[in-house]
């Protein structure tokens, strides 16, 4: 059997549940997909809990099931794939933090966790905070997309193993750094001390007095959480013996890539936000798949829709997918499989990700189809494919497209 390549799309936290806007169907059942619906048609179908039931899943720790990797046994932490996702090379005894420009007042009492979305002079905030030293360690700071960025904490008996500062909720304070395990001591009070001088930098910066004069929130702390280590961890190649690419716009799937061994090609107008270019992360494809055994696309703005609890927009986005698809998918030979899924549910009705199971289908010429007739999460319930565990994925990719060995005589 000839081996097909492999085109895996992720729509980042684009299951939903049924939305009163949306007279109470999904984004995905009131969005019109003829592409998702023909592939669908012509394809397998079936629900997949990205690690367990019941499990709210992170991106990162997703992904990395959706890889094949157990990640109970090697995620290392979100804030070394946001690290590595902006190009931040860690060294052995790093801790790497991914952290939020929010909205404090005086006493740390957060405001807005975002910052109101800041979408500009975050380069020149993070260069007052990049370079700081305290108590002999050395902070690595650097900005990301929109509100977020990462930082890397240098010096001598430092540990990961401690709890994060932001609180989750406006309304408020910035909490305070313990360590998880014995050892982490020094890096708690580290961190809790870069809280308040991040605040005492910023809420001065030229960048924050021009945001309050023009009637912005103030980026004017920096939140830390999701700590991590450098990684031991296998690539992908060595795992699955395929040659990968990713196509993605936003830092932590990237650096989880690169961590991985893929390749991740810069990506003009490849924002990780809705403003994404499509169009020319079709190309991106398109070209990967020229010289790669298996491509990731990987799209964010459905998980952005959901956490905005904007079902409508959230619904008008994936259309926009949709027509990308269509464009795409009469430019794939016959050797390309394609699975759709997501890494996780972001109901719009609960702004933030769910254990919800995601629906999957996967189509190549000449595979087996299914009696589904439409892509989204009821109808995939019907499927062929059943329910899987996202462990499963990459191994039912290689045994359709062919890379799989014959177990036994």
């Amino acid at each position: 059997m000839a081996r097909m390549k492999i085109l895996i799309i992720i729509c980042d936290g684009m299951a939903d549940r049924p939305s009163y806007e949306l007279k109470g169907k999904t984004p995905m059942e009131a969005a019109s997909t003829p592409a998702m619906d023909k592939l669908a048609k012509l394809g397998s179908n079936g629900l997949m809990d990205p690690i367990g039931k019941g499990i709210v899943p992170g991106s990162d720790t997703a992904h990395l099931s959706l890889f094949g990797y157990d990640p109970y046994k090697y995620y290392c932490g979100r804030g070394t794939l946001e690290a590595a996702g902006l190009g931040i090379y860690m060294k052995k005894g790093d801790v790497a933090f991914r952290c939020n420009f929010a909205t404090s007042d005086s006493d740390l009492r957060i405001l807005d966790r975002r910052a109101g979305r800041i979408a500009f002079g975050t380069e020149e905030l993070a260069e007052a905070i990049n370079g700081l030293e305290i108590d002999g360690v050395k902070v690595i700071f650097k900005d990301a997309v929109e509100h977020r960025s990462v930082m890397v904490l240098r010096g001598p008996g430092l540990s990961s193993k401690v709890s994060e500062v932001d609180p989750h909720n406006e309304g408020e304070i910035a909490w305070k750094s313990v360590a998880t395990e014995p050892g982490a001591e020094k890096t708690a009070d580290i961190l809790n001390k870069f809280t308040r001088m991040s605040f005492d930098i910023l809420h001065k910066h030229p960048i924050n007095i021009a945001r309050k004069e023009e009637g912005l929130l103030p980026a004017n702390i920096i939140l830390a959480r999701g700590p991590g280590d450098v990684p031991d961890i296998p690539t992908f190649k060595e795992v699955h013996g395929m040659k990968a690419s990713a196509i993605v716009g936003i830092t932590l799937v990237k650096g989880l890539c690169r961590i991985l061994g893929m390749e991740v090609p810069e990506i003009e107008g490849a924002t990780g936000g809705a403003d994404t270019s499509l169009e020319n992360k079709t190309q991106a494809v398109l070209q990967a798949l020229k010289d790669h055994d298996l491509v990731l696309w990987h799209i964010k703005g459905t998980d952005v829709f959901g956490h905005d609890g904007d079902a409508v927009g959230k619904k008008e986005f994936i259309e926009k997918i949709d027509a990308s698809l269509a464009g795409l998918v009469d430019k794939l030979g016959d050797d390309v499989m394609i699975a759709i899924t997501a890494d996780h549910s972001t109901p719009t009705s609960v702004k933030d990700h769910a254990s919800d199971p995601v629906p999957l289908l996967i189509y190549g010429k000449g595979l087996r189809a299914d009696k589904c007739q439409v892509f989204n999460e009821h109808e995939v319930s019907n499927g062929s494919l059943g329910i899987i565990n996202g462990l499963e994925l990459m191994q039912i990719l290689k045994g359709l497209g062919g890379w799989n060995d014959k177990f036994g005589a």
